[in-house]
């Protein structure tokens, strides 16, 4: 757990502490995969590497000390993967999709009826960036936490009407830890009974969980049943977020997917094996 995201600076480069994390991570995974004997090492970054303006730099360094060459994934592909990943899922009895994934440094939006979505749009709304550049406190203040509602539903006020243009969802679909937490904060069912399991994210519970947990210091939210303490301070910041999403997209509720952009590169790579 990284969480390059925060560890930008000011000027928008990856600190020495985050590209050296970053290298270590990378090179762990390297050894683990050798002794594992995997044939086929898959390496992307998102959009903490994406955005980080010494990003050249960082990459050589991965490539010469950890011995990968680490691929930058763009956002719209983000969105795009992880959309083939709820599709298949679901299946094409789903209809149209429409999918929410929040991440460290960014939030993919994606619509579709088929396995390449209509429209996929990334912004950088993710609740790690988030909660660096907009929470001073630990709780943040309550004018913090409604100038950063303010702030998400501006930004998404725009990119939403490109996904309401491409037609009435079907079905609307959230990925990541951050959504899974806050759909368990609101009932849904613990990871412990299996990922086949229907869980589902309202706005009225998601309202109530912000009103909850931004009263909550992150080390206390970290003892929640379904909150990870590696993640829990950026969780306030994250349910603005999806908060203003479904609002923006008109949504009253979320279906949780457990398959997100990991699954979907897996995917992608075994549909391009099959087609050798």
């Amino acid at each position: 757990m990284l969480r390059l995201a925060e560890h930008l600076d000011r000027t928008g480069k990856l600190s020495k502490a985050g590209a050296n994390a970053l290298v270590s991570a990378v090179g762990a995974a390297r050894q683990s995969a050798l002794e594992l004997d995997c044939d086929d090492l898959l390496a992307f970054a998102t959009s903490a590497v994406r955005d980080a303006k010494n990003s050249s730099a960082v990459l050589d360094r991965v490539r010469e000390e950890a011995g990968v060459d680490l691929q930058v994934l763009g956002g719209r592909d983000e969105a795009c993967l992880t959309f083939l990943a709820v599709r298949r899922w679901f299946g094409w009895s789903a209809g149209r999709l429409v999918v929410i994934d929040i991440g460290g440094g960014s939030l993919e939006l994606a619509s579709g009826i088929d396995e390449v979505p209509d429209v996929a749009i990334s912004v950088p709304l993710g609740a790690g960036r988030l909660t660096r550049e907009r929470f001073t406190d630990d709780p943040p203040d309550r004018r913090e936490v409604e100038a950063l509602r303010s702030y998400v539903g501006g930004q998404l006020a725009a990119v939403s009407q490109d996904l309401l243009a491409a037609g009435e969802p079907d079905r609307a679909v959230a990925t990541s830890k951050t959504l899974r937490s806050l759909a368990r904060l609101t009932g849904a069912a613990p990871s412990r009974e299996g990922m086949r399991v229907p869980r589902h994210l309202g706005l009225p519970g998601l309202r109530q969980v912000i009103g909850f947990i931004s009263r909550i210091e992150a080390a206390d939210l970290a003892e929640l049943e379904g909150v990870s303490p590696a993640r829990a301070h950026q969780l306030l910041a994250g349910a603005v977020v999806a908060e203003a999403a479904m609002e923006a997209l008109a949504l009253p509720y979320v279906e949780i997917c457990p398959w997100a952009l990991r699954e979907g590169i897996i995917l992608r790579r075994l549909d391009w094996l099959d087609g050798v």
